[in-house]
């Protein structure tokens, strides 16, 4: 008797939806939601990527970068996004309006529609104007970024002689920071300067000759300026470091111990990071002595985003796959993540002459077209985000409906920064991983 057990292997000359079956067999479940996404063989165009039969690592300036895990079981990529029922409202011990700080700051958060304080907000931003070193540990797309910047703007604005020095793990994040200080600053004469990478140092280095309250950018840079004495680290009362795991992550130990050597021992210091690692602890003691550790993480900022698997039998599907994907979903907000700048650019030019509006970014590609990147992106003249794991941190984009990593991330802590670009402020997102079987 013929077992009844239905098995598949999934076939490229046929389209699947023609019998709607669910695909099935002891090694993966392919369902019949993605099964448009692989056409005809006649329909593809394969998609050649740039493997190699060396693995290497990205070098930096002090050596070799410690290599990752070789990948992420892929069943960690498969789940459901939590419906909270009931969620307990966080009530704010803060009201923005009633809050010390300067007039024009109050006019400024009313214009920007900000009325209570988040979590982090209101438990960090006492402390800062207290002038206490603070290790603030929240989910990403929580508003640490105002948490520090409020206090900081009040704090020079009282004393025009107070000097802030932030430093960001991505040039991204940075001119992210510098926009949010220009708008909650706006119309009070302080002034910044962005010192990141893959902008001509010569300007920079005229901008910091000139009167400034903030120094914000890259450690590299920021390194960089110091030992060429155009920077002095002594001239800083405060320092932020935001997204610490990150930069740690980045490779950035060496500079960041090297900028602690270096800074002078009477200062504020501010930490933020969205997990607290021991590699991430070691450093905070570097630089906080007596500080106040505030946690305000309230479970998985993943929680909220629906994920799931797309099996493929080889590589060369991937591209079809995408394709299929993005001409049933023109209108929604993606971002797709590539593993290599090389891959980046080969899809960029497949999708491109497909007719789709791409937007691309990674390490390659200099300052001005990555911000020109990602304003497009941001303001809706292209839909389609590709990048390296570059964007997969700090960056605040609206209205992500999905995100799709076109190759899996080598780690899970890489597959939940990826994904955090969906689902942010309490809406719900998406988020789809291509994986060879």
């Amino acid at each position: 008797m013929k077992d009844n057990k239905k098995e598949y292997k999934y076939n490229s000359n046929q389209n699947s939806e023609i019998n709607g079956k669910i695909t099935q067999n002891k090694h993966f479940e392919y369902r019949p939601k993605f099964a448009t996404y692989l056409k005809s063989e006649g329909d593809k165009k394969r998609y050649h990527s740039d493997k190699r039969k060396f693995s290497f690592r990205n070098k930096r300036k002090n050596g070799f970068r410690k290599s990752r895990s070789k990948g992420v079981d892929p069943n960690k990529f498969i789940k459901k996004a939590i419906i909270k029922i009931e969620e307990k409202k966080y009530i704010p011990s803060l009201d923005f309006q009633n809050l010390q700080i300067h007039e024009q700051i109050k006019k400024n958060l009313i214009y920007r529609n900000y009325i209570s304080p988040t979590p982090i907000q209101d438990q960090a931003i006492p402390l800062v104007m207290d002038e206490r070193d603070v290790f603030g540990l929240a989910n990403t797309g929580t508003g640490k970024t105002a948490a520090f910047l409020i206090p900081l703007i009040d704090k020079v604005a009282k004393n025009p002689k107070q000097k802030v020095l932030i430093i960001a793990p991505t040039r991204e994040l940075a001119e992210q920071i510098s926009q949010e200080l220009v708008l909650f600053s706006k119309f009070m004469k302080i002034y910044y300067v962005l010192a990141i990478g893959g902008r001509n140092i010569r300007d920079q280095i005229v901008h910091i000759a000139k009167p400034h309250n903030f120094i914000i950018g890259t450690p590299g840079r920021i390194k960089d300026l110091y030992e060429r004495g155009y920077l002095k680290f002594q001239d800083f009362q405060t320092i932020v470091l935001d997204e610490v795991d990150r930069m740690l992550d980045m490779g950035f130990i060496d500079d960041i111990k090297y900028i602690a050597s270096k800074l002078p021992p009477q200062r504020q210091t501010l930490f933020f990071s969205a997990t607290s690692t021991k590699e991430v602890e070691e450093v905070v003691h570097l630089f906080l002595k007596d500080y106040v550790k505030i946690s305000v993480k309230t479970g998985d900022t993943i929680d909220n985003v629906d994920q799931d698997v797309v099996w493929l039998d080889s590589e060369s599907e991937k591209t079809t796959a995408l394709i299929n994907f993005l001409e049933n979903h023109y209108s929604e907000k993606i971002i797709v993540f590539v593993k290599t700048k090389m891959r980046v650019d080969t899809l960029e030019k497949e999708l491109s002459a497909r007719g789709f509006k791409i937007s691309a970014i990674h390490g390659d590609r200099s300052q001005f077209f990555r911000r020109k990147a990602l304003k497009n992106f941001k303001d809706g003249y292209t839909n389609i985000l590709l990048a390296t794991d570059v964007a997969s941190r700090g960056l605040d984009i609206k209205d992500v409906t999905y995100v799709i990593n076109y190759d899996a991330p080598e780690n899970f802590d890489d597959y939940v920064h990826r994904i955090g670009r969906t689902g942010r402020a309490g809406k719900s997102g998406n988020a789809l991983t291509f994986v060879v079987k």
